[in-house]
């Protein structure tokens, strides 16, 4: 067969940016899906989009479709025969359908039933008969985040439609998506170009909007983008301010990117560095240039989509839009420090958190009190005394900057250093700057934190709080900002979950399984050992009477909601489910969570041991008959053992309990499974000789005991039971 290759093309109105590389992504796994089920192979995929186009290359198609033998299942085999075997009507239906006869019937069993089938030869098909039906439903396929629809027509996409382009093998194929029919034919830049472009192979698409100044791949534009502004960063005498995330966000605002240099006056200097750069990032889509020193200089880049009939005018617009927002800035600034930030704080006593869950005060009051008890119980602070309360922190009796840390106790100064920037952490909400510029949020509070002369620790607290706020994203380097941020993030969680509003699906609408996976990301990578079972009961309980659900309830799902997300997270890192399951079944797997890491690690190690299948064998067989066995006595007597191989089971176990007990003090787990694996033959010798379930009743119950016994040798470690064995 000859290889071929495919063009689509989508062409469009302007597109969100953010909408563009989630959509390719979407259709090319879609177009694998599709491609794969009509039995056609190829060797790739490229994918090439602009905000006025989605663009598939599919490499090696096949001319037509290989021949393909299927088995068609039919009825069940008593419904397909008769008393005396003969066939039925629904038989005869079934193999008139299929174009087949009597003597090639076959019997398959699924389930626990009989099945009659029948083998079924296929010629294959022209790619191009199969290729346009394909195509036409891949494009009506709902891949965005919000569609749309335009004029009298009943068809949705991103933006409108205004053409397809498809070719196959050189040549055009029909696709159809409403009233737009595809050609062989696509359109260059929407300013710069003229006319259609024909298009008969991947090097002519490529080549033919390159001249009509498009530049088809995004990856080709990031670099052109990344080259220019560097370029033009060093002509102004610095260097770019590295910002990929920004250079592939405008990559997919532009066809056909031109850099421009601008400036702002230096007087704008004067404002806090990180408020000139949001200003210019999150509101114009500007790069910063900075000195070699990385001191911020007083330019700004921008990409535009076209050539410029005269780019001073383009600049000039820039510098104006820029310098109204930094005015702006200027005067938020300027209006806001008069106020200091302990006032601000009691200022949140108006602005309302969450309809059902109070003011923005009542939260920092219930997360400072969680970050005391977190701090305390991770060793980092003392405990408040029975009279302190959250609003005492901001009293200045309490205020960390009027003591001298050197001269107190450790455990006393961290503990008003958490409190202070609790109490602290939000004040910045009722500041005008964060007003104007959100993604502020915890900047302007370190920023004036820092005007007022608060702690050093204080103001890195506060800016840091809010890490991580992206998956995967950046972690607080401080302790306190960690632990300030976990309390934040849990009683967000056990309010949302307290008064009803829990993720469903694709709706997290207050982000809690990201908050969740952040406050996991932090008590690893600072190795907190606090319990976070007992901090989840904290935090409920600070719910108060604002709970709608019963209190138990609500922990339970809290626990079980960060269950499932350390288990995600630790499942995308390679590490086994079973080994996971192991652990994160035990009763106490939330009272250290690196610990629990620990152990399963160990278990990943301990699965190279020889004896590790046997003796996950063994443990199941513990595992069942223990289920149903109801209770059970506390520990087995020896006075009541009557064989020998029971004896030595309890020898064994006596004698590894003081090795394993140990060796989890020192958390050589591995050594653990190691210890419990010595006394596999005394395991495997009782289950093939003693009966368990014998009927003399006090023998049974202590032979019960004497497998429970055993069982807790290793039960709150990892339930060994869980591992992976060749029967399941």
């Amino acid at each position: 067969m000859n290889s071929n290759e495919l063009i689509l093309e989508i062409g469009t109105e302007e597109m969100p940016a953010g909408f563009v590389p989630k959509a390719l992504a979407s259709f090319e796994e879609l177009l694998r899906k599709k491609l794969e089920s009509a039995r056609l192979g190829f060797t790739n995929i490229k994918t090439l989009g602009t905000p006025r186009r989605l663009a598939f290359i599919i490499e090696g198609l096949p001319e037509r479709q290989p021949d393909a033998s299927i088995e068609v299942r039919g009825p069940q085999k008593k419904a397909a025969f008769d008393e005396t075997g003969a066939p039925t009507k629904t038989l005869e239906g079934f193999l008139k359908a299929q174009g087949a006869k009597l003597e090639s019937v076959k019997t398959v069993i699924s389930g626990k039933a009989e099945y009659v089938s029948v083998t079924k030869e296929i010629t294959g098909l022209p790619s191009a008969k199969i290729l346009g039906d394909i195509l036409s439903d891949l494009i009506k396929t709902e891949v965005f985040a919000k569609s749309m629809r335009w004029g009298a027509f009943d068809m949705t996409f991103a933006r409108p439609v205004h053409w397809i382009l498809c070719v196959f093998a050189g040549k055009p194929l029909d696709v159809a998506f409403g009233h737009i029919k595809s050609a062989a034919l696509t359109y260059g830049h929407k300013f710069l170009s003229t006319g259609p472009i024909t298009v008969t192979s991947a090097r002519d698409y490529i080549d033919g909007l390159s001249s009509a100044f498009v530049v088809p791949d995004p990856d080709e534009r990031k670099a052109i983008i990344k080259r220019a502004l560097e370029s033009s960063a060093k002509d102004a005498g610095g260097v770019l301010m590295p910002d990929d995330g920004l250079i592939d966000e405008v990559a997919f605002l532009v066809e056909y990117p031109v850099v421009i240099r601008g400036s702002f006056d230096q007087e704008f200097l004067t404002l806090p560095r990180g408020v000139i750069i949001n200003a210019m990032r999150e509101h114009q889509r500007y790069f910063s240039i900075i000195g070699n020193d990385g001191t911020l200089l007083p330019y700004f880049l921008t990409v535009a989509n076209t050539k410029a009939t005269d780019p001073e005018v383009v600049k000039k617009g820039n510098e104006r839009v820029l310098r109204a927002r930094l005015n702006d800035a200027k005067f938020y600034f300027e209006k806001d420090i008069k106020t200091p930030l302990v006032k601000r704080a009691e200022a949140l006593k108006g602005v309302v958190f969450q309809a059902k869950l109070g003011t923005s005060f009542e939260k920092a009051e219930r997360f400072t009190e969680l970050a005391n008890y977190i701090g305390s119980n991770a060793g980092l602070c003392g405990k408040w005394s029975d009279t302190e309360r959250a609003s005492d922190f901001l009293t200045q009796s309490l205020n960390p900057s009027e003591f001298d840390r050197e001269k107190v106790d450790p455990a006393f100064y961290s503990k008003l250093v958490l409190g202070r920037s609790a109490m602290l952490s939000k004040a910045d909400l009722t500041s005008g700057m964060v007003g104007e510029f959100p993604k502020l949020q915890g900047i302007m509070g370190n920023v004036y934190a820092k005007r007022d002369k608060e702690a050093d620790e204080v103001c890195v607290a506060i800016c840091e709080h809010y890490l991580p706020n992206v998956s995967g994203g950046t972690l607080p380097v401080s302790v306190y900002g960690a632990v300030v941020s976990m309390a934040d993030k849990l009683d967000t969680i056990a309010g949302c979950f307290g008064v009803g509003l829990i993720p469903t699906g694709a709706q997290d609408p207050y982000g809690l399984r990201r908050q969740a996976l952040g406050i996991l990301a932090m008590i690893r990578d600072k190795n907190f050992t606090f319990d976070l079972d007992e901090a989840i009961t904290k935090a409920v309980s600070l719910i108060g009477k604002k709970l709608l659900h019963d209190k138990d309830k609500v922990k339970n799902d809290v626990l079980e909601f960060f269950k499932e997300r350390l288990k995600n997270q630790l499942l995308s890192e390679g590490l086994s489910f079973d080994s996971i399951d192991a652990v994160l079944s035990t009763q106490g797997w939330a009272s250290n969570i690196p610990d629990a890491i620990k152990r399963i690690n160990a278990l990943e190690a301990f699965k190279k041991h020889p004896d590790c299948q046997r003796l996950s064998i063994a443990f199941k067989r513990v595992s069942n008959i223990l289920k149903g066995a109801g209770d059970i006595q506390p520990k087995p007597d020896a006075s009541v053992f009557s064989d020998q191989l029971e004896k030595a089971l309890y020898a064994a176990s006596l004698k590894t309990e003081p090795l394993i007990r140990a060796f989890c003090e020192q958390g050589e787990y591995l050594k653990v499974f190691i210890a419990l694996a010595s006394i596999k033959e005394e395991i495997d010798a009782f289950f093939d000789k003693v009966m368990v379930m014998t009927e003399d009743e006090k023998v049974r119950a202590n032979r019960l005991a004497l497998l429970n016994f055993v069982r807790l040798l290793y039960f709150q470690i990892a339930d060994l039971s869980k591992l992976s064995t060749p029967s399941t």
